[in-house]
């Protein structure tokens, strides 16, 4: 078998570190797991026999490997890791999107792709440049949900809206925006796109013009929400409001 490397964004493989990430990884895309790596430290644990059985069960090839493991992960207590397959996506075009513009931050994004699955939206799209979505860091936070997301990556948000012109466009940011509850007391334009911005700059001020720009209030005490904050309260609301009106059935 070839050597792993420490990763890198160019590689054509990533890591999926800590026992319930790899082991949503092989529960979830089997097909791209090349192969699982334990540390000496985890052997004849309960976390690292489910591991064992459910990959041998799937045939794929366990390695225990304390240096690799260490160099992938940054530190000395990751106790194991799958190596999986980078695979381009397409996102559905009868479903629900969240739209991430310039996203920058690992934590940010893998938090984002938990909060979006566990509310119900399973396609995202990246507006690049941005965070490396196959970064051990991204997947790490993301807890596995990743590998249940449809991902793609556009090149603008132009590119975005030419391959899904149907999407209704909820743009969160400031800018001639409504407030969330105000909005979503009118019925929604389905299919939807909810569309978040740079943590740091957010959407530019021209994006109020692609569709109805919404802003979640708060009080004067903070001056502003953290981009996964506000996301996963964008995705739960828009949610139960698509549930509350029917308009979930197949999104």
């Amino acid at each position: 078998m070839p050597a792993l490397a420490a990763y890198h964004r160019h590689l054509d493989y990533s890591y999926a570190t800590g026992f319930y990430p790899a082991m949503e990884c092989l529960l979830h895309q089997p097909e791209r797991v090349r192969r699982v790596l334990l540390s000496s430290d985890a052997e004849g644990t309960e976390a690292a026999g489910r591991l064992i059985e459910l990959a041998d069960r799937l045939g794929k090839r366990i390695e225990i490997a304390d240096r690799v493991l260490e160099k992938v992960s940054g530190k000395e207590n990751c106790h194991a890791a799958v190596v999986f397959a980078k695979q381009e996506q397409t996102l559905n075009p009868a479903r629900a999107h969240v739209v991430l513009h310039h996203p920058s931050d690992s934590g940010n994004l893998g938090t984002i792709i938990r909060s979006a699955l566990g509310f119900g939206m399973e396609d995202l799209a990246l507006i690049t440049p941005c965070v490396d979505v196959y970064d051990p860091k991204t997947v790490r936070a993301s807890m596995g949900s990743l590998f249940q997301m449809r991902v793609q990556m556009f090149d603008s948000m132009e590119a975005y809206t030419a391959a899904f012109p149907e999407h209704a466009l909820y743009l969160f940011m400031l800018r001639q925006s409504r407030p969330m509850l105000e909005v979503l007391q009118a019925p929604l334009k389905t299919p939807f796109s909810l569309v978040f911005g740079n943590e740091g700059s957010g959407l530019p001020d021209t994006f109020c013009t692609l569709g109805s720009a919404v802003r979640i209030e708060s009080n004067d005490r903070v001056d502003s929400l953290n981009l996964s904050v506000a996301a996963a309260i964008g995705c739960y609301a828009f949610m139960q409001k698509a549930y509350a009106g029917g308009q979930a059935e197949g999104m």
